[in-house]
């Protein structure tokens, strides 16, 4: 299926930066292209702006299991929810920086993992309606893991508990609808389709 329209089809009338922090909000006046013909009125945006940020799901053929990381995530607090989080690997790609880098380098940081081995997963937009961050997730083959340990960076507020789960029960997590992060979603419903094969080549 080829989409009916591509980047050349969006006007950009005006551009300002509205805040700048941790993260960054821009404010576009902008016109695209109508499905029915000519162009939209003028439309305002606010686009949050986090950077780009890819994410490795460690995986450990050997044994057939996982290590994924719990932490506190601000965004999730809400009544009756727990805001710790069962995730993959993840961190923001700065610029110049390669993905297999960041990768590595993520996964040293937050669950003092070693991997040899890196297969692509997928390329997605979050929340393509607002943030302009683009997320690129890989699986990676562990060699050596940090399991039971608490690692992060201490300058950034990281506390991050290591854990090695079975494949087996990762699924069953995600079946149960008790994986609630998408990086980690996305990357566990790749895994259902193509872990068997995946164990196979990593063996």
């Amino acid at each position: 299926m080829q989409l009916r329209f591509g980047s050349d089809a969006v006007r950009v009338l005006r551009e300002d930066t509205v805040f700048r922090g941790h993260f960054a909000v821009r404010e576009v006046s902008l016109q695209h292209r109508c499905f029915e013909g000519g162009w939209s009125d003028p439309l305002r945006r606010e686009i949050f702006d986090r950077g780009d940020a890819v994410g490795v799901l460690p995986y450990h053929p050997a044994s057939d299991s996982l290590v994924l990381i719990e932490q506190f995530r601000p965004g999730a607090m809400r009544a009756e929810e727990c805001p710790w989080m069962l995730e993959l690997v993840a961190g923001v790609v700065e610029p110049g920086e390669d993905d297999s880098d960041v990768v590595h380098r993520e996964a040293r940081e937050e669950a003092a993992c070693e991997l040899d081995a890196l297969e692509h997963i997928a390329c997605f937009y979050p929340s393509a309606g607002a943030c302009s961050e683009q997320v690129r997730l890989f699986c990676g083959r562990v060699t050596a893991a940090g399991v039971g340990g608490v690692h992060g960076v201490a300058d950034e507020g990281e506390d991050i508990l290591v854990h090695s789960v079975p494949r087996r029960d990762a699924l069953r997590l995600l079946q149960e609808g008790r994986i609630t992060n998408g990086h980690t979603l996305i990357a566990l419903q790749w895994l259902a389709l193509q872990g068997d094969a995946l164990r196979e080549r990593w063996t």
